[in-house]
């Protein structure tokens, strides 16, 4: 599965990813000390939703256009920060929504690979010095970059799905952090468009003795189709407090919106591993 990050800006599957991360990142503030993010697959930064790619697939009508008008419940926050950077027009990745609720005491070291998303990228945060860009790959930086130095914080892993193997990486990138920076709030991103990458993803997890694992998952549609983007998953490592609660929240919210009551769509919050 394709998942070049510029045809599918604001859609669905970045709605339920950014709308969890921000309350990832809201948790963090709840403490006076410095934290940092380190977001391993960071594209260009930001979207402009009236560029050919995302008129090409026209996605985001179907996610972020369908909750631009909400100002009161668990997706306010979100849709809110969406709007003040240029929603509809414009669309934040994630490394945008983290640079708009750092602290001057906190920072981001946002990582891309790809060499023309990554000069797009250091163009758009030159200026900001809690931002720092780096030009490698988002799997060895996880290794290079970890842990940090403020020894809190949150670890966004989000590949693009182009190569086989993407779900054992994660696997794996996840039993290193658990190992390498236990005080770390991991957040991976997956596609579903079956269930059997997932529930190998799950087991491994569990294979690999990686504890504290609670995996939110929506979806549109029943995920047997291994051709289309059925759902989206979250895997995240050692949740903050409430999180399965409130995840649940915003799940729900997010179904009442985007869900078009085709059969088998839902929300789910479950624990892959015990603490």
């Amino acid at each position: 599965m394709n998942y070049r990050h510029a045809f599918h800006a604001g859609n669905f599957a970045d709605a339920m990813k950014h709308a969890l991360l921000l309350w990832l990142l809201r948790a963090l503030q709840r403490k006076p000390a410095p934290f940092a993010v380190l977001d391993t697959h960071a594209g260009t930064g930001a979207y402009d939703l009236t560029d050919d790619p995302a008129e090409r697939t026209g996605e985001w009508r179907q996610g972020i256009g369908r909750l631009l008008e909400i100002e009161t419940g668990p997706l306010a926050d979100y849709v809110g920060l969406v709007r003040a950077a240029g929603g509809p027009l414009r669309y934040p990745g994630s490394p945008a929504l983290v640079q708009a609720v750092l602290r001057p005491q906190d920072r981001l070291a946002a990582v891309e690979l790809h060499p023309e998303d990554h000069a797009q990228l250091r163009a758009r945060f030159r200026g900001d010095p809690r931002v720092g860009t780096h030009h490698r790959d988002g799997w060895e930086a996880l290794r290079a970059l970890t842990p940090f130095p403020e020894r809190r914080g949150l670890v966004l892993i989000d590949p693009p799905f182009e190569e086989p193997g993407e779900f054992e990486r994660l696997a794996e990138a996840l039993a290193l952090l658990r190992h390498r920076f236990r005080a770390a709030i991991v957040a991976a991103w997956y596609p579903i468009k079956h269930r059997a990458p997932v529930r190998a993803f799950h087991e491994a997890l569990q294979t690999k003795g990686v504890g504290d694992v609670v995996a939110a998952e929506l979806f549109l549609r029943e995920p047997t189709d291994p051709q289309r983007l059925n759902g989206s998953g979250l895997a995240v490592l050692s949740p903050p407090f409430r999180f399965e609660a409130e995840a649940g929240e915003i799940l729900a919210a997010l179904l009442e919106r985007l869900g078009d009551g085709e059969p088998g769509q839902g929300w789910s919050v479950r624990r892959v591993t015990d603490e």
